[in-house]
């Protein structure tokens, strides 16, 4: 694999179509084709396109589609379904297969070898980041984009600008994911540590959704705009909430911290805000991390 990956790093057919290029964009597209490779060929890969598609066929296979809650029925209330699971499935996913990026390769021996080779450090990690990122959110949205079509096929109305937004809303998720997985891996020594370190993340996020962070925020009487603020700063608290607001405009569901939430965002505003804070989180990790490490591995 070592080898193969050198041979298509030194293709001289691809750096000479590529030669035009910037050098890092360049490394870039040829790392994340790498990585798209290795991923396409591993186990976990069929594993987690398994998943995210064997869920679409049991929301059909249940009737989902038929069903009227509360007024929502069709792909809509299929749709509300898929991106909770999502919202369970995919943060974990992501960190645990991530986090072996760099912490793997150096474990292994071989993350000298490979940046021997001609290619450029940020065309190396950023490459790898990209790479990643289809292999993780294509299989998600085709999923997605597998029901909408069968939906139309079996003349259920799809709610086009719902689907719109909730392939933003995953992206947005997979992306702040990602980067803090790949920061994860470029601090951890082992790959032991950094799956831990990964596990204790999550685990930190979803337990801080609404049990722990508001029963003792609660208990200390803190201010509920201050609650409300702490509880947005979980990439997964402004996702659930998102993904509420798209089918509960007034947030029921939330109570009274719904007055202040839409007081501050407006649906339009918090709907930004669910995108491109955990774009922004994901860009700050991802970026931290090759900081650690361009200057810790390689100074």
């Amino acid at each position: 694999m070592v080898d193969e990956a050198g041979a298509l790093l030194m293709d001289p057919e691809a750096i000479a179509a590529d030669a035009s290029r910037h050098p890092v964009l360049r490394d870039l597209v040829r790392v994340a084709r790498l990585d798209i490779t290795e991923s396409l060929r591993a186990r976990w890969f069929a594993l987690y396109t398994l998943v995210f598609g064997g869920i679409i066929a049991l929301l059909f296979a249940f009737g989902l589609t038929e069903s009227r809650i509360l007024g929502f029925l069709g792909l809509s209330r299929l749709l509300v379904t898929y991106i909770q699971l999502c919202m369970a499935i995919l943060p974990i996913f992501v960190l645990v297969t991530t986090v072996r990026s760099v912490a793997g390769d150096r474990e292994a021996g071989v993350l000298e070898y490979l940046l021997s080779l001609p290619v450029s450090l940020a065309g190396w990690y950023w490459g790898r980041i990209l790479g990643r990122l289809a292999v993780v959110f294509l299989p998600v949205f085709l999923a997605m984009a597998g029901g909408a079509a069968w939906a139309e096929l079996r003349g259920i109305p799809v709610p086009w600008t719902l689907f719109a937004v909730y392939t933003a809303l995953l992206a947005a998720l997979a992306w702040c994911f990602l980067g803090i997985a790949m920061w994860i891996s470029s601090v951890a020594r082992s790959v032991d540590a950094a799956q831990g370190a990964a596990f204790v993340v999550w685990l930190f996020l979803v337990l801080f959704l609404d049990l722990i962070l508001l029963g003792v925020l609660v208990q200390q009487q803190v201010s509920a705009t201050s609650i409300v603020a702490i509880a947005l700063a979980n990439p997964l608290q402004s996702f659930r909430i998102a993904a509420m607001l798209l089918f509960d405009p007034n947030l029921v569901l939330l109570g009274p911290s719904a007055f202040v939430i839409l007081d501050a965002f407006g649906r339009e505003g918090f709907l930004a805000w669910a995108v491109g804070y955990p774009v922004a989180l994901g860009t700050l990790a991802a970026s931290l991390g090759f900081w650690i490490f361009r200057t810790r591995d390689l100074p």
